[in-house]
């Protein structure tokens, strides 16, 4: 059986896992197995709904102590559930949650890990997995020969699939373990659209010259729905809050669309946004290296493209 992890924050299902569960179902049809979902506390959404994507089940361990991300009580949890239901597959997400969790339920499980899939694994010869290596310049591939198999699987990088269906919603009792770390407080970054489960994002360097001109790269991702996003020393010089910076120290992306302005395009950044669907550069520099990894390039001043650009794009969506 194929073992999909729901993930949740706020009361609410991640767009990422709608990816995982489709992900999950296509490769439970794959090899000839179940398709269900596991989900760790409480959410507000219907779980029955999540049969739309194609899992048949949907486990759901009601604990509120599992409602806040603790990673070991995760790890414990799942695999218990694991064992439990006699999955041999199971699948996360490659988020914040799937990086903390997955490694320690492989471990408590004597499992095969792939972090970071990007395709369906190749069962033709083995249970080869398609994953990113150094920095996303390159691919491998993973034969994991363990009896449990454990992928978690790169955001948007594998289509949602809706199946019409409906999935039977089942309590699963597990031991919950206590956790060790208290949470007593939490600051929320509050903010249009969140960067990791963005569609679009905008993003700024230095060459915008200072933060009194962020409005620019604001405007445009207020009229795209996108969330904004920065360069690291635009972080640095505390332009921007460090929540913003992408690239390979900072958070790594992968929307279907990012637009880069004024940003120079150092290997450090690209490493963070080069699983972008699409790329769009706005630079005065024609020899900016960000162009060569641009799907689309725009060679001018930011302060005159960029304005221009959001009045026509609001004239499109009238």
């Amino acid at each position: 059986m194929v073992l999909i992890f729901v993930d949740h924050s706020d009361s609410e299902i991640k767009k990422s896992s709608y990816e995982v569960l489709s992900y999950g179902a296509a490769l439970a049809e794959k090899v000839g197995t179940s398709a269900e979902a596991l989900l760790l506390g409480t959410v507000k959404d219907d779980l029955a709904v999540l049969g739309n994507y194609g899992v048949s089940k949907v486990h759901q361990v009601s604990n509120e102590v599992l409602n806040n991300l603790d990673a070991q009580v995760y790890a414990k949890a799942v695999a218990d559930a694991a064992a439990s239901l006699n999955a041999d597959i199971i699948i996360f997400s490659h988020n914040q949650t799937g990086k903390a969790v997955a490694p320690r339920v492989a471990a408590g499980l004597k499992a095969g890990l792939v972090a970071g899939a990007v395709a369906l694994p190749d069962t033709s010869n083995g249970f080869v997995v398609k994953k990113n290596v150094f920095s996303g310049k390159a691919f491998a591939n993973v034969n994991i020969t363990s009896a449990i198999k454990i992928i978690s699987l790169n955001p948007n990088s594998f289509p949602v699939k809706q199946t019409g269906g409906t999935a039977a919603v089942e309590q699963l009792n597990i031991t919950v373990s206590e956790p060790k770390v208290k949470v007593t407080s939490v600051n929320k970054v509050k903010g249009e659209v969140p960067l990791t489960e963005a569609e679009i994002v905008v993003s700024g360097g230095r060459g915008l010259k200072g933060p009194e001109n962020w409005k620019i790269v604001e405007d445009l991702a207020h009229v795209l729905h996108a969330a904004t996003a920065c360069s690291r020393p635009v972080a640095d010089a505390g332009w921007r809050p460090h929540h913003e910076h992408v690239g390979q120290t900072g958070i790594q992306i992968a929307p279907n669309l990012y637009i880069a302005i004024g940003i120079s395009g150092a290997i450090q950044h690209l490493a963070g946004v080069n699983r972008s669907k699409t790329i769009v550069v706005i630079n005065k520099d024609p020899e900016a290296p960000f162009f060569k990894a641009a799907d689309y390039g725009i060679v001018g001043d930011a302060f005159e493209v960029v304005p221009k650009l959001t009045e026509e794009i609001k004239k499109l969506k009238g």
